[in-house]
């Protein structure tokens, strides 16, 4: 044997060259970003890739039997894969992975055959392939591994002959598509597979290992998004499905029609989809009938675009989809929202981005197992924080009592993380409310930045206008509370004998308490309005907000009686948030009050 000539290869080996890969693509994410141009210049395709070998790091496990560690490397990259680059580059291991022999090593023929069979994997997950992309450059590379196989044995050889022809194929996809020529660019994703090779090659010219551990400190980075120049649809929306026997091109007929940018990667038990869409939380209806869904993104690119051009202040507003601010509020103000998590069964979907309020009362209704609720992960924050200090000086979040959710926990955490990370400030207050009462709180944060308060005068007078806010609930029945667990069914069950219609307040320490028993609706819209007159008399309002689950007669009524007492209009009337309305049922008002 020659030195250093590599004819076999095992599964450890192949593992230590993806790490080699990966490390390669963490350290080159920032200049992928930068010349990422299609199909939106939205600069995350070097994040994308890097969040996709963050989960083959995290998640697979090496063997020394190849097919074994080949398996689990593409089962972890499905399982984190991130953007259309990342999707295609999983489905393309995936088909590697699927096309092996059940072999403890591989000789350089049976590689070369593995990875060019795998490359019609990649193009079937593409609803629409572009030449002149990642998939191109897949193809030339392992088109060249095949025809050089039965001439070269040695695994170092081979890869460096192909790697050369990659790189030529990348260079020609600045001449391939206007979208590049016009930006002097080469395809990003394209060069992130390139970038992804060198690495590879590294390892087996070099024999150098990178432990697991030690890429811990590679960090995904949330990078500034450019401007998106031709936005066909909104959304750009990902998720993970799983299930026994997913039926991709079931799949792929069910979402096509919902907008462009299709990309289904995975096998019959799991399966990663991106589509570009302006109506997510429809195809995510769909979606749920054909399979679980195990994971979810949703990027409002708009809202980046409007973010990255033509941010309004420089301080950031966050919170919570527990807000119940109207979407026109929200983008006019450019407020963040954050949802928080709705699951149904072992599918979960995104508060007001994928689960409308419409869609879950009929499915709240129709639903054999009561629905569940958790907060936004750290991650979640993390993310989110790490993009906005790209774009703002500083941030303010404000969200849900934390004696009701631990959403405020997690967002605290993850400021102190980036915060420390960048030095930029960043405040995250507890309102000790909820629904509308925590809107009309971050409303006026999002006003007083228009009147130019400063970011500390804000800080210190949101504790004030939370304890000056008077919220109101009235629900229809209990069953909701009994079934979410919020009332005991041993009281649930009097309650029903009683018929009570129960009215809830959440107190300024954050906790809800029971305010009155009414036995009609009736008595229950009398004890409200006789609350607020008592609240209001003599005081100056600021201002006042209604939300409501299906129930447009009780917003209008509260509508009509507070504006009697007051000569104002409701800064919004809303629907509520289907991960309130899970806690509280179909029928519920919320009536918020705040002084001025």
């Amino acid at each position: 044997m020659e030195k250093n000539k590599i004819t076999e290869i095992d599964g450890k080996q192949l593992y230590q060259s993806f790490l080699s890969g990966a490390h390669s693509i963490f350290e080159n994410q920032k200049l992928i970003n930068k010349i990422n141009v299609f199909p939106v210049a939205d600069a995350d395709t070097g994040t994308n890739l890097a969040s996709t070998m963050r989960s083959i790091i995290d998640i697979s496990v090496p063997d020394e039997n190849l097919k074994l560690s080949a398996v689990s490397i593409a089962d972890a990259a499905l399982t984190g894969a991130r953007g259309n680059s990342g999707i295609i580059f999983a489905q393309f291991l995936y088909g590697f992975s699927n096309e092996l022999r059940a072999s403890a090593t591989i000789d350089v023929k049976d590689f070369a055959e593995s990875m060019r069979n795998a490359v019609k994997y990649a193009y079937e997950a593409i609803a629409n392939p572009v030449e002149g992309t990642i998939i191109s450059v897949i193809k030339d590379w392992a088109d060249h591994l095949y025809h050089l196989k039965d001439n070269i044995d040695d695994f170092i050889r081979i890869l460096i002959d192909a790697f050369i022809i990659a790189s030529k194929a990348l260079a020609k996809t600045a001449d391939q598509m206007e979208a590049l020529t016009k930006k002097r660019v080469v395809d990003a994703g394209a060069k992130g597979f390139v970038v992804f090779l060198e690495g590879m090659l590294e390892f087996f010219k070099t024999g150098k290992t990178i432990d697991a551990e030690t890429l811990e400190h590679d960090e995904v980075i949330e990078e500034e998004i450019i401007t998106h120049d031709n936005i066909t649809f909104r959304f750009c929306t990902e998720a993970l499905i799983t299930g026994k026997k997913l039926d991709k091109q079931k799949i792929r007929d069910t979402i096509k029609d919902y907008g462009d940018s299709l990309v289904i990667a995975g096998s019959e038990r799991k399966m990663r989809i991106h589509i570009h869409t302006d109506t997510p939380w429809s195809l995510f209806v769909d979606v749920g009938k054909l399979g679980t869904i195990a994971a979810q993104k949703v990027d409002d690119m708009i809202m980046q675009n409007e973010i990255a051009t033509n941010a309004k202040h420089k301080t950031a507003i966050v919170t919570d989809s527990t807000c119940d601010l109207p979407q026109e509020l929200i983008e006019k103000h450019q407020i963040q929202m954050i949802p928080l998590n709705i699951h149904f069964g072992e599918s979960f979907y995104l508060d007001r981005v994928t689960m409308q309020p419409e869609q879950f009362y009929k499915m709240l209704v129709a639903a054999k197992d009561y629905p569940s609720t958790s907060q936004p992960s750290n991650k979640d924050f993390v993310n989110r924080y790490n993009y906005l200090s790209t774009h703002y000086d500083s941030i303010i979040g404000i969200h849900i009592s934390n004696k009701l959710s631990g959403t405020w926990q997690n967002s605290l955490k993850a400021a102190g993380q980036i915060a420390e990370q960048n030095g930029k400030k960043i405040d995250v207050l507890n309102s000790n409310k909820i629904s509308n009462a925590l809107g009309l709180t971050v409303l006026r944060a999002a006003r007083a930045l228009e009147e130019g308060m400063s970011h500390d005068d804000i800080v210190a007078r949101i504790p004030k206008w939370s304890d000056n806010t008077r919220i109101l609930v009235s629900a229809s029945t209990l069953k909701y509370m009994i079934r979410s667990g919020r009332v005991s069914p041993t009281k649930g069950f009097i309650g029903k004998l009683m018929n009570v219609k129960p009215v809830i307040t959440v107190n300024n320490e954050g906790r809800t308490e029971s305010f009155g028993k009414p036995m009609t609706m009736k008595q229950s819209k009398k004890i409200i309005i006789k609350d607020f007159e008592q609240f209001v008399d003599g005081k100056k309002i600021w201002g006042y907000a209604i939300s409501h689950a299906d129930n447009q007669d009780a917003a209008d009524f509260y509508a009509e009686e507070i504006e009697r007492l007051t000569g104002m209009k409701p800064e919004f009337i809303q629907d509520a948030a289907p991960v309130l309305v899970t806690h509280v049922g179909i029928g519920v008002a919320a009536i918020s009050v705040m002084l001025e």
